[in-house]
């Protein structure tokens, strides 16, 4: 099978290693040159993209990652960037597009539980632009599209989270924190490829929503920074439970 993807990062090349060890043809398409040795590499801007000169595509991983998080960031990454896509890949007989979303399409903000059941609610302007992309993938490949939704992705203890711990000496409120590790999700993004009749959806987090500060405490408690105060009891955030991913009888390696 002959699999392009469209945005190559961390995610997207753990992905990619592991369909190429399954004997699957990788392209990838990103804007900055790549050096791994089982893929063929492409330079190209996604918003004039042109696959005329490739083998045709059979399935294709859309990952992307907007260089600035802010509104305008988000509509010429994940919105403005799909018609160009669709376009290009309409001569290419794709049996699969598989289209890497996020849980901020739920607006869910009071300690709420979200699953794949919940609708879609976007209460901010970035939310709004990811679930149109979803729309536009979605009627432009029906039944061939799955759309995938992970919360928090790590890999590790981030210096941003020990700088967090060392600064923090009190917190507003309960805020509900999900994740998923990086590798689960690589794992589980090769692993839906080969799931016979997959769903329109999946979540993808490791099941264990877990209020912020108290990760913070732990990473304090662990460094010997001074530990922080809990100034409400008030909830923000959500709980995210992933049940269809879950069906697949997929297995989460990290925790």
């Amino acid at each position: 099978m002959h699999i392009l993807f469209i945005g190559y990062g961390k995610t997207s090349q753990r992905v990619a290693k592991q369909l190429f060890a399954l004997d699957h043809q990788i392209t990838t398409i990103s804007s900055s040159p790549k050096t791994d040795e089982y893929a063929t590499h492409l330079i190209q801007d996604i918003h004039h993209l042109n696959l005329s000169q490739i083998k045709p595509v059979d399935c294709v991983y859309i990952l992307l990652s907007p260089k600035q998080s802010n509104v305008d960031g988000y509509r010429e990454t994940y919105l403005n960037s799909a018609y160009s896509i669709i376009q290009a890949l309409k001569d290419h007989p794709v049996k699969r597009v598989i289209v890497v979303s996020s849980t901020r399409v739920y607006g869910e903000n009071a300690g709420e539980r979200v699953d794949d059941e919940t609708s879609i609610s976007p209460k901010d302007e970035q939310g709004k632009i990811l679930a149109e992309m979803e729309q536009v993938y979605l009627e432009a490949y029906s039944e061939r599209c799955t759309i995938i939704r992970p919360t928090g992705i790590y890999d590790g203890l981030s210096e941003r989270m020990i700088r967090l711990a060392e600064n923090t000496k009190t917190y507003p409120n309960i805020h509900w924190s999900n994740r998923i590790h990086i590798d689960d999700l690589s794992c589980f993004l090769a692993h839906l490829l080969h799931v016979e009749h997959p769903k329109k959806s999946y979540i993808v987090t490791n099941n264990l929503p877990e209020p912020l500060h108290e990760k913070i405490l732990k990473i304090q408690k662990e460094k010997g920074f001074p530990e922080l105060v809990l100034e409400s009891q008030n909830e923000t955030g959500k709980r995210i439970f992933a049940m269809r991913m879950n069906e697949t009888e997929f297995k989460l390696i990290q925790h």
